[in-house]
């Protein structure tokens, strides 16, 4: 292990795990699958859509609102049904304002075993643009509001775009988060130090995420499936350090026919190998602290 600065988070320590880090049973390869089960605060709509054509200035993009809003309509309940079918647990992250809209729905993703993750209130609030305060607002609201859906308060963060603020880290601490994925640039988790404590930064990789895969490079869903085949058999040929691969679909992207089929054909293909160690993201944070488990005097002992 080695500690660094971090780049984002205001005066704040990495430490970073060594090469000899691994997953339980010294697995080198850890497969996570997440669904962004994602929303908008009303009367705003995604700012990408399946439509090329650009709107005249000050144009509202229904088009956009609607391929954004098929997540809640039809997206994620396809989504459970393939991850029923497969036998995997998921992440989950979800918005905050779906618990207000659907708190059945959120609460069902719950109740079929799939780790809830605080996606932030609405897809546009961005932390990295907000104040400290409002921040800290942000993820009081989101919490509570997916505490009422489901009777507990998630522990996993990930902001909208993935985008935190120099603060974000801090305040999740202080919320009671035990890890986020606002960080991208490591291949394996990292703890993030307090003075007051720490918590576990997760990557959130994104080679085999859907949204980029399909919207900003136009690749099909067969395609999908051959990058993750790729992938998992470059990482299993490289014993010398542990690495993490996220498979993850949106239910307003993937959660279509056309692209739901891949997503549980990347599943089939790792839920009876022993070679990977298929978790959620609570799992890899929990894995992390018992590799982990030394606290320092600057950690207050957390």
């Amino acid at each position: 292990m080695y500690d660094d600065r971090d780049v984002v988070a205001r005066d704040v320590r990495v430490r970073r795990l060594g090469d000899d880090f691994r997953w339980p049973g010294g697995r080198h390869v850890a497969v996570v699958f997440n669904v962004a089960f994602e929303a908008w605060s009303d009367g705003r709509a995604p700012g990408v859509g399946p439509m090329g054509n650009v709107l005249a200035p000050g144009t509202f993009d229904t088009n956009a609102l609607m391929w954004g809003h098929y997540g809640a309509a039809r997206g994620m309940r396809r989504l459970l049904r393939v991850l029923d079918r497969v036998g995997t647990r998921a992440s989950v992250m979800v918005s905050g304002v779906l618990a207000e809209r659907d708190p059945e729905l959120v609460s069902a993703i719950a109740g079929a075993g799939h780790e809830i993750v605080a996606h932030g209130y609405a897809q546009e609030i961005v932390p990295a643009g907000l104040s400290a305060d409002a921040d800290r607002d942000n993820i009081s609201r989101t919490t509570e509001l997916l505490r009422a859906a489901t009777g507990e308060s998630p522990r996993g963060w990930i902001s909208p775009r993935g985008t935190p603020g120099a603060e974000t880290a801090r305040a999740l601490l202080a919320a009671g988060y035990a890890w986020h994925g606002d960080v991208f640039d490591d291949d394996r988790p990292y703890l993030q130090l307090f003075g007051e404590g720490r918590i576990v930064g997760i990557p959130l990789t994104m080679e085999i995420n859907d949204l980029p895969h399909a919207m900003r490079f136009g690749r099909s869903p067969r395609q999908f499936v051959e990058n993750f085949d790729d992938l998992l058999t470059a990482a299993l040929a490289d014993p010398e350090e542990a690495v993490l691969i996220d498979v993850t679909a949106h239910a307003h992207c993937y959660g279509r026919p056309a692209g739901a089929w891949a997503y549980e054909a990347i599943a089939q293909r790792v839920r009876d190998r022993r070679d990977v160690w298929v978790a959620t993201r609570a799992e890899i944070a929990r894995h992390v602290e018992e590799t982990c488990p030394e606290k320092t005097e600057r950690e207050g002992g957390r």
